[in-house]
Formats: C-alpha cells, structure tokens, sequence
C-alpha cells in the first residue's frame, strides 16, 4: 500500500501517518516526489481498511500496489527517480555514459583510460576490481589495491568512479574508495548482499541477472528499496538463451518494460550483452533510442593485451567515435549525451 500525502502537508501530519503505520506494524517508507509525497507501507494491508488512515489530516488517499514489488513500482511513485552522482545524472534528460576496463591491471592502464574517455565525454570510470570470474584459474582482480587505483584515477580526472561487488566483506572496502558499486549479474539473488547495500549511502547499479525474468529483477531491487537505498539503477546485460553467436542476448524490449513498470533509471551494458566489440556501437545506439538512461561500456587502451574481456572491448578511438555517433541518436529523441 502507498499513503499519498497531500503536497501540502506539514511534517507533524507526515510523522504522524508514520508513527500510525508502524504501531499498526507495518515497515514505513518515505519517498519525497515532485509530484507527490508517498509513505510505502509493507504489511497487512486489512490492517489499514480499518485504521482510519485515509480519515488522518494531510492524507490524500490511500492506494493499494498490486505488484509484488511496491516501492521499485511506478504505482507508489509516477514521476521518474533521477540519481544523483558527483558531477551528473542518471534517470534525466542527459543520457549518462560509463566507460572503462573490465579490469583494473595497472595504474598506467587505468590513468590512460580515464583520461580518454573522459575526453571522449563519458561520465565515469569503471574498473573491475572484485573479479567473480568463471573459473578458479581466471585473473580474480587487484581488490583493494584496484580500487585504490580507481579512487586515484577519480580524484586525477573529475570523474565518477564504480566497481563491482562480489560479497559483503568487498561492499564494506569498496565503499571506502568508489562513488557507485554494482551488483554482477551473478549476484543478482545474492539477497545478503542486497539488504547489505541497502543500508550504504551510494548509488547501486543492478545488473540484471542471466536468466531473470524482469519481475524478478524488480524483486531483487526491491530489497535495496527496502533496506532504505533509494538510489537503486537497473542495468539490462543480455539474458542467456539458446543462440549462441553472441555471448548472451541483449534484451532491449526490457527497457521500455522497465519504464512502465518502474520509476527507477535503466542502463545498458552492450560490453556483456555481445561479447563481441563490432556488435557494442549498434547496440549501444539501439539502447539510446528505445530509452535507456545510460550505457556501460568496455574500453582498454590496447585490448590484445586486456587481462579479461579483451574481445568484447573498445579501444579508445573507437569509443570516441561511438561518443559521437550517440550524439546524433540522441538528439533524435529529445536528449543528450
């Protein structure tokens, strides 16, 4: 259930509802919209039809939510979030662009890339540091030392910085040193590690996991909601089906599924989806013209030699070009880049 606040209604009538709810013992949630102001309410919703809830001063109305996620749900809030990071948006009229490494391997790779792309126009740098890779024998990451590089190459070039995370001890360090983690597709279900970053005070990018339905990437997101992080961006990478030219198959239809489903921003990870650095322009521009907010893309200053995903990454003139190729689709439906 959501409790739709007048705009109008001052803070003593807000706690009030509130503090009405939880000893009702339903778990509350604030969300401040432009449009409206919504308390989310999880629990008995019997509890509330004879509450006199919808009767307290400052309620508008009390609406129920029928999916089974509440506050990822466009239903609790029409207006769309925009997260906040550093110098830029992801969720408003510009479209954000996160380029990197798949690894962090050296300082000198990781300082040549972040000044390219940052040249290029994108936002952030990415750079894997936790590696959860498939096999045992794979280059598992610098950790802590990685993102000690990735802070550095931050501070150096103005740009936001996001790595991802593989468990909650690698969510406690990484939030020491990043502006953004992010959930692998691996670790979508990893529900500990979802209620542990929603209780962090940073933006966290949700990949989409490898073979989720939507409603159950909703569902994961619903407990980063639920925990108190509001600042939650979803990221569709490809889901695995039975084709098999491409390393998995990037589902743009998600995109404009996930904008009227949720309020929550969607970015698009081409990198992952294909496997393949031919197929990261086309997709990219696709993803850009069916909504997405945002892309996350591979760059390596010389990918022969990239300690993982080699194959599937930009070199930086490459990415430049496709930074300017963005420009144009974007224009075409109102946006930037």
């Amino acid at each position: 259930m959501v409790i739709v606040m007048d705009l109008r209604a001052e803070e003593k009538q807000i706690k009030d509802v509130t503090n009405r709810l939880e000893r009702l013992g339903f778990k509350t949630h604030l969300i401040r919209g432009v449009e409206r102001i919504v308390i989310g309410a999880i629990g008995d919703r019997k509890e509330i039809v004879s509450s006199g809830i919808e009767m307290m001063p400052g309620v508008e109305k009390v609406v129920p939510i029928m999916k089974p996620f509440k506050l990822v749900s466009r239903e609790g809030k029409t207006e769309d979030t925009v997260v906040n990071i550093k110098n830029f948006d992801i969720g408003g009229k510009d479209i954000a662009v996160i380029a990197g490494p798949c690894a962090v391997e050296s300082r000198e790779q990781l300082m040549e890339t972040a000044k390219l792309v940052k040249e290029a126009g994108a936002k952030a740098i990415r750079g894997g540091t936790f590696k959860p890779r498939t096999s045992p024998y794979s280059f598992q990451g610098m950790e802590e030392k990685g993102l000690e590089l990735l802070a550095e190459a931050g501070d150096a070039t103005g740009l936001a910085t996001i790595t991802e995370v593989i468990d909650e001890a690698s969510l406690a360090v990484a939030t020491n040193y990043v502006d953004i983690v992010q959930i692998g597709a691996r670790n979508m279900q990893n529900f500990q590690l979802l209620k542990a970053a929603g209780k962090i005070q940073k933006p966290v990018v949700l990949k989409r996991g490898l073979s989720a339905t939507i409603e159950e990437w909703l569902m994961a997101a619903e407990y980063i909601m639920s925990g108190g992080n509001y600042n939650v961006i979803l990221c569709e990478r490809g889901i695995r089906t039975f084709e098999t030219y491409t390393r998995n198959t990037l589902d743009l239809s998600a995109v404009p599924v996930i904008k009227q489903l949720s309020h929550l921003p969607v970015i698009v990870d081409p990198s992952h989806a294909t496997g393949e650095w031919r197929l990261v322009a086309p997709l990219a521009k696709g993803s850009v013209a069916v909504g997405a907010d945002g892309l996350l893309i591979e760059v390596h200053p010389d990918p022969v030699k990239a300690l993982c995903d080699g194959p599937q990454s930009l070199t930086p003139n490459n990415f430049s070009v496709l930074m300017q190729e963005l420009e144009l689709v974007a224009k075409s439906i109102g946006r930037s880049v």
